[in-house]
């Protein structure tokens, strides 16, 4: 095992390091250009669309989802132990810079998510009984319609299947059992029992019932989280100037804080922002164009500003949130890692140090548990769908039920197993996802363009 993790931590650390930055970066700096920064002319039309007629309750559909159903279970995918446990992760390892370079990922992110949902609406089939199926597989092969296209479509759905179904919803079930230990004493595998059965129930009720289940448990976890977070900010007001301070500076003279030379340090807060940001807001990765796929709209550009507003709330609100109380209160004013790491802190205890900081060990320790609980668990449940649309795309409808058996057992073996090797398997899984994703996006990027001046050149008229 220890030598398995050390072969995975060395593909991470080149693809993270030397791929991912110039290829997440660079595919979001294209389309933001190529659309004319769309991510800025469009986002208010997005909060407009998500927000003018909200409701806990949307209609129901005879098939797919409506456009908030189909955000809602895009955000449950985005947020999750990434903007929690990975942004404490990336600030221990990377300095506080970190977030400054997940802001950086996230702003051309946002056209680069634009650039998916568009294309998972141009590609998507409908059959004649309604039934909708979309995504990045799709979109691969109108890419490449050859064996070329074949075979990394093939690539990206078992990439899919392995980093979202079976070892990302590991690490979400192991986040959950390890918070709820601290906080309770309540041993893990009976968490993870109780989230494979819960989660077993919704997966039988197909994308209805995980449309119904996200449109509802997505505000309301984002809510109680933002409130509980500006409760410790309004706290901890003395320090807000020297954390905002402390997250720029340390983004570009990191060596600082981390140690090392400038180089590496600098490396290490760009590669963390990076590969943190990408597992937290999923830009550029291709699992949100499965959902985005579902989406019941009058054209692809509607959906595409709408996910736009997913990579906005994951990144800019909640992620930013869990690196301002982290900062704020084990950084700033001299806490107990201004110096940088130190003895019995790591990614899984940091935020609930941060909050126990405020609120007590007990209080401090629940919140995050419960908040920690709603983010896995929303994950989960839109991962596995994610992971099933590729396993019907790679074995069929009997496929896809064997991949259901399984991808519970792994939500079970994730309570219990220790998750430094399933994180990094996660991370290698989540960031080979990118390679064919990122190609066909830059293929098929005269449909998106195309669809973006359509809209503009109607809301001029």
């Amino acid at each position: 095992m220890d030598t398995l993790l050390t072969i995975v931590q060395k593909i991470n650390f080149y693809l993270s390091d030397y791929v991912l930055v110039f290829l997440l970066i660079g595919t979001g700096l294209y389309f933001t250009i190529k659309t004319n920064f769309v991510q800025i002319r469009c986002l208010g039309e997005g909060f407009k669309a998500v927000f003018g007629k909200f409701t806990l309750k949307g209609d129901k559909q005879e098939s797919g989802m409506s456009s908030f159903q189909a955000l809602a279970t895009a955000i449950a995918a985005q947020v999750g132990t990434g903007n929690i446990i990975g942004a404490s992760g990336a600030i221990l390892i990377g300095g506080p810079g970190a977030i400054f370079w997940m802001w950086i990922i996230a702003f051309f992110g946002m056209a680069t998510i634009y650039a998916e949902a568009v294309l998972a609406q141009e590609t998507r089939l409908v059959e004649k009984d309604g039934a909708i199926h979309g995504g990045p597989v799709f979109y691969i092969k109108k890419a490449f319609p050859n064996k070329f296209g074949n075979f990394l479509a093939v690539f990206f759905a078992i990439a899919a299947i392995l980093a979202l179904g079976f070892m990302g919803s590991m690490v979400q079930s192991n986040s959950i059992g390890a918070s709820f230990q601290t906080a309770t004493g309540i041993q893990p595998w009976i968490v993870g029992l109780v989230v494979a059965a819960v989660s077993s129930f919704i997966f039988i009720g197909g994308v209805q019932r995980l449309a119904s289940v996200a449109e509802k448990i997505v505000p309301i976890m984002a809510f109680l989280y933002i409130c509980g977070s500006l409760l410790v900010l309004a706290i901890r007001a003395e320090y807000l100037g020297e954390t905002i301070g402390m997250i720029f500076k340390y983004a570009f003279f990191p060596n600082a804080i981390i140690g090392g030379g400038f180089g590496y340090a600098l490396k290490t807060a760009i590669s963390q922002g990076a590969k943190r940001g990408l597992f937290s807001n999923e830009a550029g990765m291709g699992s949100t164009p499965h959902a985005h796929a579902m989406a019941n709209v009058n054209k692809p550009h509607d959906q595409g500003v709408v996910a736009m507003v997913g990579v906005f709330i994951d990144t800019f609100v909640v992620l930013t949130m869990t690196g301002l109380v982290v900062i704020s209160t084990l950084y700033a004013g001299n806490g107990i890692l201004s110096g940088g790491a130190a003895d019995g802190v790591d990614k899984t205890n940091m935020a609930q140090l941060a909050f126990s900081m405020v609120f007590g060990d007990n209080i401090g320790n629940l919140f995050v548990a419960v908040c920690l609980a709603f983010f896995a668990f929303s994950t989960i449940l839109s991962w596995h769908f994610f992971g099933k649309v590729n396993a019907t795309y790679l074995f069929g409808k009997a496929g896809a039920k064997v991949y259901a058996i399984i991808a519970i057992v792994f939500i079970f073996l994730g309570s219990c197993l220790s998750n430094d090797l399933v994180w990094e398997l996660a991370d290698m899984f989540n960031q080979l996802m990118v390679l064919p994703n990122a190609l066909a996006l830059i293929t098929l990027s005269s449909l998106v363009i195309a669809s973006t001046k359509s809209a503009k050149s109607k809301k001029d008229k």
